[in-house]
């Protein structure tokens, strides 16, 4: 069993092994192929809200002719799921940046995805609850903006559809601008911090890496709210992805005898992703907008850094789906902690 390690203290010959409680799980030994696809660009029937606003005075110039309003980068466009109940939209996910296009002027075309009170007079919906961003040197604007209107800001690079979305754009919008720059770096690139020490309050006891089939991450994610477990799913159907419910998806699995109250402080933390640390034999945790953790150390062998490549080869091949299971011992039969995660790329903008 692979002890969990927060100090200078390595562990001792750490394997990967099979996690009974989460059942049909299996070891890592190679890369697994997984199949996951990523449906780039959602319709209107997809996406439950779409948002987007320009924020430059300046329209396309007129002999420049645009196929379609949606691809118009200085075109306002907001759209609601005609099947989606407005109620039920309490968290938005907000970005304000430039983007590598110029306008008439040879000035930076800057946007607002999101206009707030505009759009919920236009849509005709409530305010949010919460806005998620993911820009650090928005965090300013953004909060002041949100307390406001009495919607919480969160900072959290688990704006997953956004960034799907900038993804997308960026291929089949902003490259069809005129005033594309091609190679132009993005302003306001994201924040790639040193790791930092894990505070006391998230020291975990042991771990292992696993596979789950997606049919049994499901009922993981069904028990969040059955069985009151923290932890976050993901809308997989607005993030476009689909997979096959016996598709293996990789995940950390950490016992604790203080499992709850470990579950409970990581559920304020806004999970974003694991990340095997090949080079300095360790697992970094990314939480929040700009935070990493060494979340776990092993003694690099030849074995335990195959069983490390095959770890992410494995997230990789699933499209940066993972997860991470939080129990009392790795031989419960429940988890008291499940986050469903995506590691993406940072977006082109």
């Amino acid at each position: 069993m692979a002890s969990l390690s927060f100090s200078t203290t390595r562990i001792r010959n750490p394997t990967l092994q099979s996690h009974k409680p989460l059942s049909n799980s299996i070891s890592l030994t190679k890369p697994i192929k997984i199949s996951c696809s990523f449906y780039r660009k959602p319709s209107q029937n997809q996406a439950k809200l779409g948002l987007f606003r320009s924020e430059s005075s300046v329209s396309t110039p007129k002999e420049v002719e645009v196929d379609d309003e949606e691809d118009d980068p200085t075109a306002e466009l907001s759209y609601l799921d005609p099947e989606t109940d407005p109620e039920s939209i309490s968290e938005w996910e907000l970005d304000f940046c430039s983007r590598p296009i110029l306008d008439i002027r040879g000035k930076k075309l800057w946007e607002l995805v999101d206009a707030i009170v505009s759009i919920t007079d236009d849509l005709g919906i409530p305010l949010p609850e919460k806005i998620r961003f993911f820009r650090s040197q928005m965090q300013t604007i953004i909060t002041k903006a949100g307390r406001e209107l009495g919607i919480k800001p969160i900072p959290s690079k688990r704006c997953l559809s956004l960034l799907l979305w900038l993804e997308e754009h960026y291929e089949t919008v902003y490259k069809r601008h005129p005033g594309f720059q091609k190679g132009s770096k993005p302003l306001l690139a994201l924040d790639n911090p040193f790791p930092m020490e894990l505070p006391e309050n998230l020291f975990g006891e042991k771990w292992a890496f696993v596979q789950l089939p997606f049919s049994a991450i499901r009922e993981e994610i069904s028990s969040l709210e059955t069985k009151f477990v923290f932890g976050a799913g993901l809308d997989l159907d607005l993030l476009g992805i689909e997979i096959d419910d016996k598709t293996l998806v990789p995940g950390l699995a950490v016992a604790s005898s203080r499992a709850k109250p470990l579950a409970a402080w990581m559920n304020g933390l806004e999970v974003c992703s694991i990340e095997a640390d090949i080079s300095r034999g360790c697992l970094l945790l990314s939480v929040g907008i700009s935070t990493r953790y060494v979340y776990a150390t092993y003694e690099k062998t030849p074995v335990t850094t195959n069983e490390a490549e095959a770890w992410e080869a494995a997230k990789k091949a699933s499209g940066g789906l993972h997860f991470l299971a939080i129990q009392e011992d790795l031989d419960s039969d429940d988890c008291v902690g499940f986050w469903l995660l995506l590691d993406l790329p940072p977006p082109p903008v």
